[in-house]
């Protein structure tokens, strides 16, 4: 009975919340590795000075130095620039908290106990946005171990600080929610000033300068905003998806929720991964001056996802009702989660290959494009369509199932697209001439 009344609940609010700084700091990590994977393959570290043997310096090293510094300059711009976007949130955290949770409808000791957890996870913005920043700008240089590392140990203490604070144990005062938060906020800390280490100390190729160039700090916005709007589209979709969802009663809105976690539980580990390598992948090889290996790089990592996450997905359809059992034991939620789990499974194709495009045009620089797929489809198609077939023409949850899949196919197909047809290998190299990371012939 328990997972049920949890699972009525319409929006969680602090997690709510907490995606505006998370959105934040993924657009701005977005932009990082774009301009990190460009240089990145702009300097491979075959080239030398001396490339002859004969002290005569390589003709392409001034390129080379050039590429260096604007990759170095890139993540350097990026981490200040994301650190000062968290200072909004640890001043509205402070002052806002408990109303912002009120807001969505919470009873007033919820509100309360929630606007402190807010407040206090809210305090370590700066530190998430650094946290997230640096992720990927190492990502972006072919590092992937030394994130990953730092995350697996700041989750492990995250977990081990929420029991120990949360609940009271090993000898830890029992602060609640509060030490949740307090757990949370350290955790965030941890990860910030251990990657921001890496890069300061010389444990990675990259490093950190002082952030002087406006070229370099164009493009990263340029490169950026669309990404950071298309998260917090995401985020505002919720609300109206929300309502109409509720219109259909309370085990159909719980049933969606459910749905869409166990299909992410199975998914979201591989399909951000092949996000992420796209990015990379291609960048490195626009940065190379290869756009014709860009491209094979972004279909074949579009091909692997459809070979395993749509897979996946697949056999979802079949086990579905097995994993949402672990989410409820009410007869009515059942069913419709499972129907909403299914849906998600038999669209799965389509969702990676938009997400895998996304991380190739990213990579590229080109962040526009998604934008467009994803806000189109979340407004035209899962908010829209499902409000015109569920609620104007009556077929109730049957129109959020349709407006689920039409907004799936069709992020899928205008990535798809524009991947195939738009010039978004003349736009990474526009941009490397404009910064002067391209050597000279």
């Amino acid at each position: 009975m328990t997972r049920e009344r949890r699972s009525l609940e319409p929006l969680d609010p602090e997690a709510v919340h907490a995606r505006f700084p998370l959105w934040i700091g993924l657009g701005m990590g977005g932009g990082a590795i774009a301009l990190s994977s460009q240089d990145t393959g702009a300097s491979p570290t075959s080239r030398t000075p001396d490339a002859g043997g004969d002290g005569t310096p390589d003709p392409a090293d001034a390129g080379v130095a050039r590429a260096v510094a604007n990759r170095d300059q890139a993540i350097s711009t990026a981490l200040l620039a994301g650190a000062l976007l968290g200072l909004p949130f640890v001043a509205f955290g402070l002052l806002f908290g408990r109303e912002a949770i009120a807001l969505l409808g919470a009873p007033p000791e919820v509100a309360r106990l929630g606007g402190t957890y807010l407040a206090i996870v809210f305090a370590t913005a700066p530190a998430r946005h650094v946290s997230l920043v640096a992720a990927r700008s190492l990502q972006g240089t072919g590092d992937t171990r030394t994130p990953m590392y730092v995350n697996v140990v700041a989750n492990g203490l995250n977990i081990a600080g929420s029991v120990a604070l949360g609940l009271g144990w090993f000898g830890a005062p029992d602060l609640g929610v509060v030490g949740v938060g307090l757990a949370t906020a350290a955790a965030n800390v941890f990860t910030a000033v251990v990657l921001t280490a890496a890069l300061r100390t010389g444990w990675t190729d990259a490093g950190l300068v002082r952030p002087a160039d406006p070229i370099v700090a164009r493009q990263l916005l340029a490169v950026s905003a669309p990404a950071v709007a298309e998260g917090l589209a995401s985020t505002l979709a919720a609300f109206p998806l929300n309502a109409i969802l509720l219109g259909f009663g309370t085990a159909v809105n719980a049933a969606y929720q459910i749905g869409r976690r166990v299909f992410q539980q199975v998914t979201s580990p591989l399909s951000r991964g092949y996000n992420v390598a796209a990015s990379v992948v291609v960048g490195q090889a626009l940065g190379d001056g290869d756009p014709g290996r860009a491209r094979f790089e972004g279909r074949a990592t579009a091909a692997l996802g459809i070979c395993t996450v749509g897979v996946v997905g697949l056999l979802l359809v079949g086990v579905a009702d097995a994993f949402v059992a672990a989410f409820t034991d009410d007869p009515e939620t059942t069913r419709y989660a499972v129907a909403f789990a299914r849906v998600y499974g038999l669209t799965a194709s389509f969702l990676v290959v938009f997400v895998v495009l996304q991380g190739a045009l990213r990579g590229a620089g080109e962040t526009r494009v998604p934008l467009v797929a994803r806000t189109s489809a979340l407004f035209g198609f899962l908010v829209g369509f499902t409000y015109l077939a569920g609620v104007v023409l009556g077929y109730g949850v049957v129109g959020a199932y349709a407006g689920i899949a039409l907004a799936y196919v069709w992020m899928a197909l205008v990535v798809a697209v524009s991947f195939g047809r738009s010039d978004w290998a003349g736009r990474a190299a526009r941009m490397m001439a404009e910064r002067g990371s391209l050597a000279e012939d």
